[in-house]
């Protein structure tokens, strides 16, 4: 008889946590593009490059 293979499956607070974190970067993501939109400056770039993909990892379930 063959063992099965259990999958990981991390445990429902860091499923809660990832949600929140996306619920809160979305509004981060849109005053960032807003404000680089306005004032672009080095550091606007690169912060909404990081949210932007930091958003996308988490959204699309990479991270």
């Amino acid at each position: 008889m063959s063992k099965r293979y259990k999958r990981f499956r991390p445990p429902l607070w860091l499923f809660k946590l990832r949600l929140i974190i996306i619920q809160i970067l979305f509004p981060l993501l849109c005053f960032q593009f807003i404000r680089t939109l306005i004032l672009p400056t080095t550091f606007d770039v690169i912060l909404l490059t990081l949210f932007a993909i930091l958003y996308g990892l988490l959204f699309f379930r990479i991270i």
